[in-house]
């Protein structure tokens, strides 16, 4: 066994493809090595922004034998009526490289064929090895080059291939690049370096400043961010999303720390935080207490060598930008709210869909259908209004166009600045979340009504006018912002039904003119909706069948679905549920042959048992919307079962006698529209898990 290891040399990849990439590098490496029958131990990753590599442990020198059986003609053909082998079966055996006595029959559809074992001896790894270059090129990466006069296409210009089984190089050629064993150090510090053999690969590329594997690279740039701050009495906080973007645009990390003029602190912090970590890929700095302190970190692509001067470099840099934030800052607070409000009526949100001029008074007339709803006090009313009448305003200014992260942020700050209702800005801020899955719902009712018309009303527009995702494509965020819709109905346990909201949402979009492309957007919107609450409801454990009866329901309040699919996730460990599932099952399978929705006659029973069933069901109907919870509704559903059985026992649904099958049928129609209500009892999976 030999280890074999294959490196793409490239130009700096952008960093957030380089993980994704070394990931895909591995995982199609494996499959290759599987669908090949070469056995391995493992596939170790490396990958920095100028290579991606693996090196594969203990490779097999031969594919694995195999033995197939080869199916030849029937018996009836490869044997007379004495038992002579025909020419046929002898041709077919020697065609094989066997003879007649290996031959042995087996029966298919019914009839007997000749087979026999045909072993195939594995091929020498070295042979098949050179074919890996389709790992390589079958790689896909969000945007893609071409480079001279090559037709292919990779994600940066390929400069060197290295590529070993053991000490012996693999032969193939990408574009005009051939493999070898030589790969490339630092581009500054480093050197070009041969490997002899695999294991070495590691250790000859730290001697020319390259820490080749992200692991590694990764926690020794956390390292140094704990020791550094150690040392300085300070509070670094690390950020992973920026912490692995980091990591992936060094190949040697050194940490520094600059400075800042102080009084660039009077800015608000989010403001300090996001100008050093989305442009200048900072770390900020604070006391023990939390405080922002006028420093920052950064990680060098190199060594201790002339750090001071880096240090200073990066002090300009930032200094600048800092200068231009407080610009930006002052110039916002020439206008007011309302005049930079104004400046919405010129910006296209969409084409088809308006401006956001636009948008917001559909999301005030939204808001106030749902304010009138939840029948909020006066005062409640005038902060939700005022909150969906300025939501966007911060999207035109300075601040927000240079960085649009602060969207919301800034509304909220530059609210207080202008005195605005503290309720009334921090809706600003919170109409915006969750702004992603690790985000919390929207912590005051303003912040939450805004929240939920402005998602609804852009799923539901974009909708309308065809921009519906499909597969990884979703430009304007609609998953996620119907997630958040769904998270914070949940978190303020609203009776809203998700069919109501959105048919409000389609007829304000309707009626502010943007063109109805789709037909069918209400059920559209409603079917993508519903994947969202399946998706919350199986994350939380629960089983996919259970999901698919209470989603039946589309007039339920979304904290009303997953209660439902609480319970019944909960129930089905109890021994009664199979047969409590089996009977109002029933009830609802016979109903469907019910033609018309009629009332029903009692004077037309003749037995105790359909009184009984009437009794039982009029008992719970009546007290069906008056019932606490969840949990007693499905109790009552349950209690059913007592008198179900015994009906069916002794009643003959499809009597002979139309009049009194019609009547039965009614009964059926009933009681089946109330189980419905609760949840599609029949797409339960019992028999299956009891």
């Amino acid at each position: 066994m030999s280890n074999v290891l294959i490196e793409i040399g490239l130009e700096e990849m952008p960093a957030k493809m380089v993980r994704g990439a070394m990931n895909q590098f591995k995982e199609k490496t494996e499959n290759w090595l599987k669908e090949n029958r070469i056995d391995f131990a493992k596939v170790v990753p490396f990958s920095t922004p100028r290579r991606l590599a693996v090196r594969i442990e203990d490779v097999s020198d031969s594919q694995s034998d195999i033995v197939e059986e080869a199916k030849g003609p029937a018996k009836h053909i490869a044997l007379d009526n004495e038992g002579t082998w025909s020419k046929a079966a002898i041709g077919f055996s020697k065609g094989q490289g066997k003879s007649v006595d290996d031959i042995y029959f087996k029966e298919v559809n019914g009839v007997e064929y000749c087979f026999v074992k045909v072993e195939q001896k594995g091929l020498k790894t070295a042979e098949l090895l050179p074919s890996i270059q389709t790992v390589i090129t079958s790689l896909t990466f969000p945007k893609n080059m071409k480079w001279g006069s090559y037709d292919f296409k990779f994600v940066r210009p390929i400069k060197w291939i290295l590529a070993l089984f053991g000490t012996e190089v693999i032969p193939f050629t990408i574009t005009d690049v051939n493999t070898g064993r030589l790969t490339r150090g630092h581009r500054f510090l480093g050197e070009e370096v041969e490997i002899e053999q695999p294991e070495e690969y590691e250790q000859k590329l730290l001697s020319q400043y390259v820490l080749v594997n992200y692991d590694e690279r990764k926690e020794a740039i956390r390292q140094q961010l704990v020791k550094l701050a150690e040392a300085e009495g300070w509070i670094i906080p690390i950020d992973e999303e920026l912490l692995e973007e980091v990591t992936n645009l060094v190949e040697y990390p050194t940490v520094l720390f600059g400075q800042f003029d102080p009084e660039f602190l009077s800015l608000p912090s989010e403001v300090l935080i996001t100008s050093m970590k989305e442009h200048q890929r900072y770390f900020p700095v604070k006391d023990p207490s939390g405080t922002l302190l006028p420093y920052f970190v950064t990680v060098r692509n190199g060594d201790h060598r002339h750090i001071e001067k880096v240090a200073k470099g990066n002090e300009k840099v930032l200094s600048a930008r800092l200068s231009d934030a407080n610009f930006f800052f002052k110039e916002d607070q020439k206008l007011s709210i309302d005049e930079w409000n104004s400046k919405l009526e010129k910006i296209v949100y969409q084409e088809q869909i308006g401006t956001y001029a636009e948008k917001v008074k559909r999301i005030v007339s939204f808001s106030t259908q749902l304010t009138d709803k939840l029948g909020l006090e006066p005062e409640q009313k005038e902060v939700v209004l005022r909150a969906a009448q300025i939501c966007k305003y911060d999207l035109v200014t300075h601040m927000v166009y240079e960085f649009p992260e602060l969207q919301g942020y800034m509304g909220e700050k530059y609210a207080r600045l202008k005195n605005e209702n503290e309720d009334v800005a921090k809706a600003i801020y919170e109409h915006y979340m969750p702004r992603h899955s690790d985000d919390s719902a929207p912590r005051t009712v303003a912040g939450s009504i805004v929240s939920i018309t402005d998602k609804i009303d852009t799923i539901v527009s974009c909708f309308a006018i065809g921009l519906i995702p499909t597969g990884s494509q979703d430009p304007y965020g609609l998953r996620r912002q119907a997630w958040g819709v769904v998270v914070t109905l949940l978190e303020r346990n609203w009776s809203f039904s998700l069919k109501d909201l959105v048919t409000k949402a389609f007829e304000n979009v309707q009626a502010s003119g943007v063109p109805i492309k789709e037909k069918n957007t209400v059920q559209e919107v409603l079917h993508f909706f519903a994947q969202r609450i399946k998706f919350i409801l199986q994350e939380q454990g629960v089983r996919y069948d259970v999901v698919d009866a209470v989603l039946s329901e589309a007039n339920a309040d979304v904290s009303t679905l997953v209660d439902r699919a609480r319970i019944l996730n909960e129930r089905r460990e109890n021994e009664d549920f199979k047969e409590i599932i089996e009977s109002l099952s029933r009830v609802i399978n016979i109903a469907k042959k019910a033609e018309l929705d009629q009332e029903v006659d009692s004077s037309l029973f003749e037995n105790e048992y359909e009184k009984a069933l009437l009794e039982a069901y009029t008992g719970i109907k009546n007290e069906w919307t008056n019932l606490s919870s969840e949990e007693e509704r499905f109790n009552r559903l349950a209690q059913l079962k007592q008198t179900i059985d015994p009906y069916f026992d002794h009643t003959m649904v499809m009597s002979t006698d139309e009049k009194i099958k019609a009547n039965r049928l009614a009964l059926m129609k009933k009681i089946s529209d109330l189980i419905l209500q609760f949840a599609n009892v029949n797409l339960l999976q019992v028999k299956q898990t009891l």
